[in-house]
């Protein structure tokens, strides 16, 4: 994107939908013009042709003007991103806990993981891990400084995946920590395809480390999983680039059939640059290609439908054959429990990004919630994402963060996103999160200053407080408790800017961390009264 066309596409391919927009220069700005879904694997001619006709059915002036109107296709200029089956990577260690390290960081940085280590696992074995066709990477890695009970092992491992390497010249070899003392073994490392890489070694998460901090290991394993036209790769540059124009932090969730990424990004203060954090889980996969017994038990326990261990495995099965099919009724209550469950693993590998303040916005972006109601959305995320405080929701609709996160030049990027910021986020609304709510039947009360009123709402603890703020309007509720709870800081007396959405202000007064009933009927019917509140029609 040298030039500056009046008009350019936008194509985001992913595991299961492709997304097409149509991003126009009109009024002196970039605007969305328009934006489709379509099932992977699908003609893609016939539905850019049907987003441009539509375009022109609409308003043939607004066409000309973006000199659309018969442009040959090869003519349009595209922005294309495509998101890439996670890779496996083996990992071998002198140390069991070095290798938890290990694997839990390359399973955050795009990777399907294997591993082993000296103390579990004998060199036949280890080799034959190795040298099995599905690994494309093998990480070697011992702690900085090794431990005592590495430090022997690592001329021994380094001697054994050196042997691979030579068997396997093509795949590249990374050597974190200590490891790195051993690059001598093999040999001349520039005659060979694949790289030998030298890295950091795993960062220890600590209490009270700084949950922004860079993860070296993580980037650089990230940045061989995935090429940088991979949404999910760039969902981080986007998210960064989002929060430096709205000088907000920001987090983005995008969750896919075969991986799942999260990002936070904070702006940069007192001439500090901004941070972002990225992962890219593909055990966080709403689909997995095989779901074992924890991913049925874990969609399992977000399901609004009987169903037995076995039905919901071969329902999972069905989903990622055909994501497209049977949408509606059961299949739109499988899908949310997949996508909560999928969350739930997210949330886990990347729990150290809860650590420091909640983000001011938050921001939904896949393809997986195509045929969910956008209030919905937001339900799915706080029912997992129990953090104390307030967040306003939005939904990237036209999955744009991506593609425009993608664009290398930092201007360009810059200069779009400020464009189609409001076009970009359809707003879902505020949500407020009190903790340490105590039992009663009224623990306070909720006052909404807006614009064209004032409501006031009592509140009581377990449920979902609904207050209507369309999308576009702002207010300020005042809360008021008859006990301290924890809203950010700890107190009884809150005034909370918030801004409307399609879902309006959701107070949360349930549980900090969710409490789900053990019996299955009534967690069932808890979990459909909850997303009824927000999805007219749905089924149970």
């Amino acid at each position: 994107m040298t030039t500056q066309p009046h008009a350019f596409l936008t194509i985001d391919h992913g595991s299961a939908t492709v997304s097409v927009a149509l991003i126009g220069r009109a009024g002196g700005a970039w605007r969305l013009i328009g934006s489709l879904a379509i099932p992977t694997g699908a003609e893609l001619d016939p539905a850019i042709d049907l987003l441009i006709d539509r375009t022109i059915a609409t308003d043939r002036g607004v066409a000309e003007g973006l000199g659309i109107v018969d442009l040959p296709r090869q003519e349009f200029p595209i922005l294309e991103v495509r998101s890439r089956r996670p890779r496996r990577v083996a990992i071998v260690a002198g140390a069991e806990r070095t290798l938890g390290g290990l694997m839990a960081t390359a399973g955050r940085s795009g990777w399907r993981t294997t591993g082993a280590s000296v103390e579990t696992t004998d060199p036949l074995a280890m080799t034959r891990m190795l040298l099995d066709a599905s690994v494309e990477a093998i990480v070697v890695g011992a702690g900085d400084p090794p431990r005592a009970d590495e430090r022997g092992a690592i001329r021994e491992i380094a001697t054994l995946v050196a042997a691979v390497a030579s068997r396997r010249p093509d795949i590249p070899v990374v050597l974190s920590g200590s490891m790195t003392e051993a690059l001598d073994v093999f040999g001349d490392v520039g005659a060979r395809p694949g790289e030998v890489v030298l890295a950091p070694a795993a960062q220890a998460v600590t209490r009270g480390a700084d949950p922004d901090a860079a993860d070296p290991l993580g980037e650089l394993l990230l940045e061989l999983a995935l090429p940088i036209d991979d949404p999910r790769r760039a969902l981080g540059t986007g998210t960064r680039t989002l929060a430096e124009l709205l000088d907000r932090r920001v987090e983005a969730i995008m969750l896919g059939h075969d991986a799942a990424a999260r990002a936070v990004a904070v702006p940069g203060q007192g001439g500090q640059p901004s941070t972002v954090r990225l992962a890219v889980v593909p055990a966080a996969a709403v689909a997995p290609d095989d779901p074992d017994d924890a991913v049925v038990d874990g969609v399992m326990g977000w399901s609004t439908m009987p169903a037995d261990r076995h039905r919901i495995r071969d329902r999972m099965r069905e989903l990622r054959i055909a994501p497209w099919s049977d949408a509606a009724g059961d299949g739109a209550a499988l899908r949310m429990a997949a996508a909560r469950a999928a969350l739930v693993r997210l949330a886990a590998a990347t729990s150290r990004f809860d650590d420091g303040p909640v983000p001011d916005l938050v921001v939904a972006a896949s393809g997986v919630w195509t045929s969910v109601p956008a209030p919905a959305v937001a339900l799915a995320h706080i029912d997992v994402l129990r953090r104390p405080g307030a967040s306003q929701y939005a939904l990237d609709h036209a999955r744009l963060l991506g593609p425009l996160g993608a664009i290398p030049d930092a201007g360009e990027r810059r200069v779009l996103l400020m464009d189609l910021v409001d076009d970009l986020l359809a707003p879902l609304g505020s949500v407020v999160t009190p903790a340490g709510l105590r039992a009663g039947k009224s623990i306070g009360s909720v006052t909404v200053h807006a614009r064209d009123g004032i409501s006031e709402l009592d509140l009581s603890p377990g449920g979902l407080e609904l207050v209507d703020l369309p999308p576009g309007s702002t207010a300020v509720a005042e809360f008021k408790f008859r006990e301290r709870v924890r809203l950010g800081g700890r107190g009884r007396h809150f005034a909370i800017d918030v801004a409307g959405g399609l879902g309006g202000l959701m107070v949360d007064l349930r549980d900090v961390p969710l409490k789900l009933p053990d019996r299955a009927d009534r967690r069932r019917d808890l979990l459909a009264a909850w997303q009824s509140s927000l999805w007219a029609g749905s089924e149970g």
